[in-house]
């Protein structure tokens, strides 16, 4: 899954695909580096990022969701938005990504009334309220790996009761959302756990500040997001192997390339 951020101010590359035009370039040349999915989001989710109003990220979407679907593309939202989300499965999307599990009922009635799937993530709320990157106290949790798969449990159960198929329905763990380094390296280390609900699980690790934060060193000395890649790609491979099915990345060319040589290494 590529990331497509129609935003001024996403943490990796915020303002830069502002332009329809250059929104389609990125997305076309990600699809050529091996994505499969292209996730388009117009609202950050940088710790204290303000909410977009609905009709603002319509604006910044344009046509951008229907292009892409016209050429045949895979795309899913990026929105917490029933009404953003509705806007974009009828211009062609066929995944809703919600980046809170609050709204799971409403977006499950818009994704099953269109014939869409939901991607469901954890967080304990907005990141408008977290202060910094992976900020969150060791005691917000009291297992973390058992407390998110009960928060997913408990939202997916939401989304089918509100007439979602549960086939329709993938789970992310929300790496780095309200959580400590720790934290998310736990739910990496652990992401079977969540496996064995029975749903597909997408995972978002690329460029995060716990990927460098778990390597040592003050906040002020942590590499920028763009020189996280090897982190990257390292906990793609993790979470790969014990058993996520999305892996949701900024630089589809190199999780590929690592992806397809561990693959062929299997089959020596």
């Amino acid at each position: 899954m590529g990331v497509l951020n129609c935003t001024p101010d996403s943490f990796s590359d915020g303002g830069q695909y502002l332009d329809e035009r250059r929104a389609l370039e990125h997305a076309e040349s990600m699809l050529e580096e091996g994505a499969t999915i292209i996730d388009v989001g117009a609202e950050s989710t940088r710790p204290g990022a303000r909410r977009v109003p609905p009709e603002e990220q319509a604006r910044r979407l344009g046509g951008v969701v229907r292009a892409l679907a016209a050429r045949g593309v895979v795309v899913s939202i990026d929105t917490t938005s029933p009404e953003v989300a509705a806007r974009a499965l009828d211009d062609g999307a066929e995944l809703i990504n919600s980046v809170e599990l609050g709204p799971a009922g409403q977006l499950a009635e818009v994704a099953r009334s269109r014939g869409a799937a939901l991607a469901l993530m954890h967080s304990l709320g907005s990141m408008a309220d977290e202060r910094a990157y992976s900020s969150e106290p060791a005691g917000a949790y009291g297992d973390v790996v058992a407390d998110v798969k009960g928060a997913l449990s408990r939202a997916r159960d939401q989304a089918t009761a509100a007439g979602l198929s549960a086939d329709d329905v993938l789970l992310d763990p929300g790496l780095g959302f309200h959580k400590s380094a720790r934290h998310s390296l736990e739910l990496c280390a652990h992401l079977d756990e969540l496996v064995a609900l029975g749903h597909p699980v997408l995972v978002g690790p690329s460029r995060k500040s716990f990927l460098a934060a778990v390597l040592g060193g003050s906040s002020a000395s942590l590499p920028p997001p763009r020189e996280r890649l090897g982190a990257t790609i390292a906990a793609c491979l993790l979470c790969a192997r014990r058993g996520a099915a999305v892996l949701r990345v900024h630089d589809p060319r190199e999780v590929q390339q690592a992806l397809s040589f561990e693959q062929a290494a299997q089959h020596v």
